[in-house]
């Protein structure tokens, strides 16, 4: 069976539980450190040097013991360490024995403590390795000065840079998870988005032809029956897509970085014509022309020109239903141009320029690197342009 392997070189399954009980690897370091400290002092020591025996065993099995503790009481562990060790070094043993387990409480030290409590610890530590020196019989002043000196300061800049990378993983998972959570918000307020053109649009498809249900109902029966009839249709429309978009938010995505939501529907200018349709019936005279050559588009850019052809055609059945209308969808080189224009007198002021809709267009087009123009046009009517850049078309179809 092959085991996956994480960034600490553990198998995947060993490390989270290394990870999640740190003093099943203090007990092993623990260990290590003992079987070391025991291997030294079976070897034969230098003249005048009490014999390895039974306290010396117990002394070197205790100081070693402290070490399990040492994540959770680094200074603690020091101080009862080095306790342990002068009185080994007291009673005539050779000291170089337990010098490693030393070494490793101060490098947790420095690794967990702040610099105050690392001077402290370091200074503990010098005071009983020179006695050990001293105690040893060591006369070369010079090689017990430079081991006082130089050793604690390589494991203290050791422990630091520990420290350091520890903070940095600590703040990228902070930040990680600060990206994680803006992105689900983003993708949040992008399906709100979705929603106000979906109610924007059906309901104004329905209050047109309700009023026209209205209006006819006694005069011509027939006519009053179809624009019933296109009230139940697209009131089903915007409830199948209301409901996509609903169970998007309930799911909310933690990995949402992208137009999630958009994906998620099945907005797009292939629905264009059933747009216009649907417009048409609600009495809006529309005319629908694609110039160049139909590709495919990323999927952000075809929702968002779906979107705003969908928005500009809701306000003009808002408010200037008498006007003819043209959608022009124009496939250039490097970018999409997306215009409708209307016959409506309206001034822009009466054409929702101060509600949401002209500024989420707005919006949704500085997404993707687009612009957007709203305003009268200057031979009469009102006219929406957007254009959109779509230089890595086909790298993202849908």
């Amino acid at each position: 069976m092959r085991a996956s392997a994480t960034g600490d070189g553990v198998p995947g399954r060993v490390g989270p539980f290394l990870r999640r009980r740190p003093v099943v690897v203090d007990a092993a370091l623990a260990a290590a450190t003992l079987c070391v400290s025991l291997a030294l002092g079976s070897q034969q020591p230098p003249a005048g040097m009490r014999p390895f025996d039974l306290a010396g065993y117990a002394l070197t099995t205790l100081a070693c013991l402290t070490l399990t503790a040492r994540r959770r009481f680094p200074v603690t562990v020091l101080v009862a360490y080095c306790l342990t060790w002068s009185v080994y070094v007291a009673a005539g043993y050779w000291p170089v024995v337990n010098s490693a387990g030393a070494l490793l409480a101060l490098y947790t030290v420095a690794a967990h403590r702040t610099v105050r409590a690392v001077v402290a610890a370091v200074v503990i530590l010098d005071a009983v390795w020179l006695y050990a020196g001293l105690r040893g019989g060591q006369d070369a002043g010079l090689t017990l000065l430079t081991q006082i000196l130089v050793w604690p300061a390589v494991i203290c800049w050791l422990g630091s840079r520990t420290r350091r990378l520890a903070e940095l993983t600590a703040q990228l998972r902070r930040e990680q998870a600060e990206r994680e959570r803006r992105a689900v918000n983003d993708e949040r307020i992008r399906i709100a988005r979705e929603l106000h053109d979906v109610v924007a649009h059906h309901m104004a498809v329905v209050s047109v032809q309700a009023g026209l249900a209205w209006y006819a109902l006694d005069a011509d029966r027939e006519t009053a029956r179809t624009a019933l009839a296109a009230v139940l249709e697209t009131g089903g429309q915007a409830q199948e897509e209301m409901r996509r978009l609903l169970a998007l938010l309930r799911e909310a995505p933690p990995d949402g970085a992208g137009a999630v939501g958009a994906e998620a529907t099945s907005a797009g200018l292939a629905r264009l014509p059933e747009l216009v349709d649907r417009v048409r019936g609600a009495g809006l005279a529309v005319e629908l022309s694609v110039i160049g050559t139909e590709r495919p588009l990323p999927r952000g850019v075809d929702v968002c020109a779906y979107r705003v052809a969908q928005e500009a055609l809701t306000n003009v059945l808002k408010h200037t239903r008498q006007a003819r209308t043209t959608v022009t969808v124009r496939y250039e080189p490097d970018q999409l141009v997306v215009q409708v224009r209307d016959t409506g007198p309206a001034p822009a002021a009466s054409r929702g320029a101060g509600g949401h809709g002209l500024r989420g267009m707005s919006e949704r087009a500085a997404l993707y690197g687009g612009t957007l123009e709203v305003g009268p046009d200057p031979g009469g009517g009102f006219g929406v342009l957007l254009t959109l850049p779509i230089r890595y078309a086909g790298t993202q179809s849908a």
